[in-house]
């Protein structure tokens, strides 16, 4: 039986950042063992991705950001182009494999952490911490004995929630015959796009050179779409839209972000928390995860360190939550027009304000002066009626 003081499971954003964290050892102490249990090749591994995020200065994975952005613009249907300088903030990206090569010598190379391939097929309580039960490729089994255990593995099915939206996304790295992208700027929000039945869509675009860029094509509605759906939706947007001309499709991605007022446990046994995504890390009402997740993951680290429980920290605030119900209502119910309410708040909130907002920064009254420039009456009706609408199983 393998033992150490925590055991991590799921070496993606979440698991890799609280093993980081608590790798090496710090003056006067001893350094907590850490078991990083990632999944094996194969489908339960998932394939590379892009973290997208905002800070200001340094941060502490800035050698894996990829590209960063000072100005942001979103593009309404029609009218003027909404442009912003976020200084001090810049927009970063990072790519999972080089957030991996960044953060895994690291790993390799403290004494306290090690790092385990295996697929966890259960969890199980026990006295003094939990044990994990782990296969190998081999079809060998292994047990895992923790004091603490620390899941960022994805749900299998969501908790019930009284609205879910589904952010889903499908991207090209593509790189075009002619420059065609100003590197300086971050196309957050292109609703040039045409916009589906229920929910919105959007262009969404990262140049990293004249050249090249990350292109995707978003939507927020209830289901996902075929692969020839987003084919289709990408070679209008990048043609008949961008105006590329011919373009080389160097990679792709593609995910699905559930956007939903459900409530995520972080605790689910004396010892054993969920951390991530799973852990309610993602805002509700944006997608974004990865500085939630930091957040979450630096407060474990130092409660752990300090000898502390380590129940992972909300990622955002019960205030930030009721307002993220209450605009998933609002757009799933079709009372606000999506594209016109973000074009609204990019063009009359200080951008910097915004994704503080966003981001879970603000206090109260700056929360007040955001909330006025959305559509007042529907967003009351809408917080009105949410404490009576029941809460369903996401189909």
């Amino acid at each position: 039986m393998l033992k150490a003081d925590v055991a991590v499971i799921g070496a993606g954003a979440a698991g890799l950042s609280l093993a980081h964290r608590l790798s090496g050892v710090l003056a006067g102490t001893r350094a907590l063992s850490v078991a990083l249990v990632g999944a094996p090749p194969g489908p339960l591994r998932p394939a590379p991705r892009t973290w997208c995020f905002w800070e200001s200065g340094r941060g502490r994975f800035d050698a894996a950001v990829r590209a960063q952005w000072r100005q942001l613009r979103v593009r309404p249907p029609v009218g003027p182009v909404i442009e912003a300088d976020i200084a001090p903030l810049r927009y970063k990206m990072i790519r999972s494999d080089d957030f991996e090569s960044l953060v895994v010598p690291d790993l390799d190379r403290a004494p306290n952490v090690r790092r385990l391939e295996a697929t966890v097929g259960a969890v199980e309580e026990t006295p003094t911490g939990a044990k994990v039960l782990m296969s190998r490729s081999d079809g060998s089994h292994r047990v895992l004995e923790a004091r603490w255990v620390f899941d960022s593995r994805p749900l299998g099915s969501l908790p019930a929630a009284r609205t879910t939206v589904l952010q889903h996304f499908h991207g090209w790295f593509v790189r075009t015959d002619r420059p065609a992208f100003d590197r300086a700027t971050a196309e957050l929000m292109d609703f040039r796009t045409p916009q589906p039945a229920h929910g919105l869509s959007f262009g969404y675009v990262l140049p990293t050179g004249p050249c090249e860029a990350l292109v995707e094509y978003t939507e927020f509605s209830p289901r996902a779409l075929t692969a020839k759906g987003y084919e289709a939706a990408l070679r209008h947007y990048t043609s008949e839209v961008l105006a590329l001309g011919d373009l080389e499709i160097v990679a792709t991605e593609s995910g699905g972000i559930p956007m939903t007022d459900a409530p995520m446990p972080r605790r689910v046994g004396a010892s054993v928390f969920r951390i991530g995504a799973a852990g309610g890390a993602t805002r509700p009402s944006t997608g974004y995860t990865f500085a939630g997740l930091q957040r979450q993951t630096r407060a474990v680290a130092a409660a752990l360190r300090h000898g502390r429980d380590p129940m992972p920290p909300a990622a955002h605030s019960r205030r930030a939550r009721t307002m993220d119900a209450v605009l998933l209502r609002a757009l799933d119910s079709g009372r606000v027009d999506g594209p016109e309410l973000f074009c609204r708040l990019f063009a009359q909130v200080p951008t910097v304000r915004l994704l503080r907002f966003l981001d879970g920064r603000t206090n109260w009254l700056e929360d007040l002066s955001v909330g006025r420039h959305t559509p007042v009456a529907p967003m009351l009706r809408t917080a009105v009626e949410l404490p009576g609408l029941p809460r369903r199983p996401y189909a």
